[in-house]
């Protein structure tokens, strides 16, 4: 089993998400959260003062697939979530140990 973080723009959640419902991903995880890359930040304009904006909002999702899923997973984020611009966000793939659904107590793939 893996899990899927994405870190992405959002305004493209919504197509994110419609994508990975449209490839069989039943939940999700999402978070808001705020960081930069190579953008470094923004400069803005308030009330006639200028100050920098260090950080910038971003969505962050968390999946977690079976192995076989993994590329239907990671091709649906990347084609929904792109704008050929910097800033898109990123993909990171983790391996997990296991995955115990508490309601029933199933473990593994099972629990997915």
């Amino acid at each position: 089993m893996k899990l899927v973080t994405a870190i992405i723009k959002p305004f493209k959640l919504q197509e994110v998400r419609e994508a990975l419902i449209a490839a069989g991903i039943e939940g999700l995880t999402l978070s808001e959260v705020k960081g930069y890359g190579r953008q470094k930040g923004h400069t803005e304009m308030y009330r006639g003062a200028e100050y920098t904006v260090d950080t910038l909002p971003k969505i962050k999702i968390e999946v977690v697939v079976k192995d076989d899923d993994l590329a239907t997973v990671t091709e649906a984020i990347t084609s929904s979530a792109g704008t050929g611009k910097i800033g898109d966000g990123k993909i990171f793939v983790s391996s997990l140990d296991d995955v115990i659904r508490i309601r029933t107590g199933e473990t593994g793939n099972d629990a997915v």
